[in-house]
């Protein structure tokens, strides 16, 4: 059993790097991704973890990526499996991005306090472990004063998008985030692509186009997606010579129904995927 997308409290999981790995090695995981929301910040603590539990190890990202015309209401996320040498162009567009949440966590604060509620930036970071801050620190916030019960209810009434609390993230142009993720040793993996709120009737098209500019990969199977979908994508990946990942995108605490080393229908995540990465299954433990 392997997992390709999984994040840390580098970024808005709930586990440390370090006790991620930890429950891999727990539940049985020969292999782990870690994929932190435009960060590596918790590679090198997951790495050595990983090296002490003989896990597997593959140094990934999430980066979110700036909508197109053909992707308006959805998430467009690419992930970026074996980062292995982290080019100067993407540290600095990573740093890029660690500015422009910083914009929006300070936004987010505005819009909180013109509600009547009275919040700190240091209030918020407390609950973030360390790591950057995201909603899901926001909706713990709120959970905390008894403003909602849990972060379901943070998100369906002040967080999601079109709530009173949402601000939109920072993100790449697609070609840009493509090329630092391959310049630094990685593999281009489109994100859960049901997220994309693309028909069926344009999703090939749209997938063949992103392959066309050197797209590699597409996590087909996602916990969010139907079995059958995931079939479906698998299929049209394979007919663009897309290679196809699997991942649970585990956040912990945070969206518990997520389980590691699973995904769509309560599937195991065979390690048989790291067969359609050469560049990854081909690397010594």
């Amino acid at each position: 059993m392997i997992d390709l997308h999984t994040h840390s409290n580098a970024s808005d999981g709930s586990l440390s790097p370090a006790g991620l790995i930890d429950l891999a090695a727990a539940q049985g995981l020969s292999a782990l991704a870690l994929t932190d929301h435009d960060t590596i910040n918790g590679i090198e603590a997951a790495q050595r973890e990983a090296s002490a539990r003989n896990i597997r190890f593959i140094p990934g990202i999430e980066l979110e990526i700036e909508r197109t015309a053909e992707i308006q209401q959805g998430e467009f996320h690419l992930l970026g499996l074996g980062i292995d040498r982290p080019s100067g162009a993407f540290l600095e567009a990573v740093a890029e991005l660690s500015r422009m949440r910083e914009t929006r966590n300070l936004k987010i604060l505005d819009c909180m306090r013109s509600q009547g509620i009275p919040v700190t930036l240091e209030e918020v970071r407390a609950l973030s472990g360390g790591g950057s801050i995201g909603r899901p620190h926001f909706a713990s916030f709120l959970v905390k004063r008894g403003i909602v019960k849990n972060q379901e209810q943070a998100f369906s009434r002040f967080l999601a998008k079109g709530k009173p609390f949402y601000m939109p993230k920072g993100a790449l142009e697609f070609r840009r985030a493509l090329g630092i993720i391959k310049e630094s040793g990685g593999l281009a993996v489109l994100a859960h692509p049901m997220s994309l709120y693309v028909s069926w009737g344009r999703l090939p098209a749209l997938i063949g186009e992103l392959t066309e500019q050197g797209l590699d990969g597409i996590e087909a199977w996602h916990p969010t997606a139907k079995v059958q979908a995931c079939k479906r994508l698998e299929a049209l990946g394979l007919s663009l010579g897309l290679f196809i990942t699997a991942g649970s995108d585990f956040h912990g605490e945070a969206r518990a129904d997520r389980k590691l080393g699973v995904t769509a229908g309560g599937r195991k995540i065979e390690d048989s995927f790291l067969e359609h990465i050469p560049p990854l299954a081909s690397r010594p433990s």
